[in-house]
C-alpha cells in the first residue's frame, strides 16, 4: 500500500474528487482528516469507514479557521504527513460588474484557504522528517479560461504558490505539487454549466467542453484521486514543483 501509516488531511472531503480522495487514500493505507463544511457529509463517510476517518467540521471561507483545523487534524492524527488542499469553487464568469463579496469568498476558498493552511501544516510536517502538500489547481490554472477569467486567476496563484514552495521547503524534505484536473463530473460541474454557459447556455457550453477533450469525454471524480495518491506517496519522491494536468488531453493542443 502507497501511503501505508501516513497522516492525511483532505479538504472539501465530503463529495466529488475530495471524498474520493479520502477513499483512494484509505485504500493505500492511510489515515485522513477529512474536513468540509458539511457534518453530514463527513458521517457519511465515517459511518463507511469507520475510525480511520477523523472528521472535521470547518468552514474555509473563515479564515482563522483554516488554521485551526490544521491543529485539529494534528491532534486527532498525532501529526501530519499529507495536507491536500483541495477546497475551492466556482467563479463567475462575469467581469465587468463583479460583486465584490462574492469575489473575495471565492478567493478565500479558491486561494487563501491553502495558503493559510499550508502555513500551519509545515510545522508538523517538519517535526515528522517531512511531508507532501497537494493543491488542487485546474487547467485554468494552465492555459487561460475566457469562460472564467477570475477562476483562472485564482489557478494560476495555485500553481505559482506551489511551484514556489516547492522551492523553498525541499531542503525540509517537504514535497509541494498542484493537480491540474480538466473537466471532471462532479457536483461542482453543474456550477460551472450554470455561471459560464453564456448566450449558448449549459447544453452548448458543455458541448464546447466535450469537443476540446481529445479523449472525448470528462474525468471521473476517482481518476482525479488516483493521480493525487501517486502524487503524495514515496513513488513520487523526485516530484516536486510541478502541475500535473488530469485532462483528457485538454492542454495538449
Amino acid at each position: 500500500m502507497r501511503l501505508k501509516d501516513k497522516l492525511a488531511v483532505i479538504t472539501a472531503a465530503g463529495s466529488g474528487m475530495g471524498r474520493a480522495g479520502v477513499e483512494k487514500f484509505l485504500s493505500e493505507g492511510a489515515t485522513v482528516a477529512a474536513v468540509d463544511i458539511s457534518r453530514d457529509s463527513l458521517d457519511a463517510l465515517v459511518s463507511e469507514h469507520g475510525d480511520r476517518v477523523k472528521p472535521i467540521v470547518a468552514d474555509l471561507t473563515d479564515r482563522e479557521g483554516c488554521g485551526r483545523f490544521v491543529e485539529e487534524a494534528a491532534e486527532l492524527l498525532g501529526g501530519i504527513d499529507i495536507l491536500w488542499n483541495h477546497a475551492g469553487t466556482a467563479v463567475s464568469g462575469d467581469v465587468e460588474s463583479i460583486d465584490l463579496a462574492t469575489y473575495e469568498r471565492a478567493t478565500t476558498l479558491n486561494l487563501t484557504s491553502g495558503v493559510l493552511a499550508t502555513s500551519a501544516a509545515v510545522p508538523h510536517m517538519r517535526k515528522r522528517g517531512g511531508g507532501a502538500v497537494l493543491f488542487t489547481a485546474s487547467v485554468a490554472g494552465l492555459v487561460g479560461s475566457m469562460g472564467s477569467p477570475l477562476y483562472s486567476a485564482h489557478k494560476f496563484a495555485v500553481v505559482g504558490y506551489a511551484k514556489s514552495l516547492a522551492q523553498r521547503y525541499a531542503r525540509d524534505g517537504i514535497r509541494v505539487n498542484a493537480l491540474c484536473p480538466g473537466v471532471i463530473d462532479t457536483p461542482m460541474l453543474e456550477q460551472f454549466y450554470t455561471q459560464h454557459g453564456g448566450a449558448g447556455g449549459a447544453d452548448s457550453y458543455e458541448a464546447a467542453l466535450r469537443a476540446a477533450t481529445p479523449l472525448g469525454r470528462f474525468g471521473r471524480a476517482e481518476e482525479i484521486a488516483n493521480a493525487a495518491a501517486f502524487l503524495v506517496s514515496d513513488e513520487a519522491s523526485y516530484v516536486t514543483g510541478i502541475a500535473m494536468p488530469v485532462d483528457g488531453g485538454y492542454t495538449s493542443r
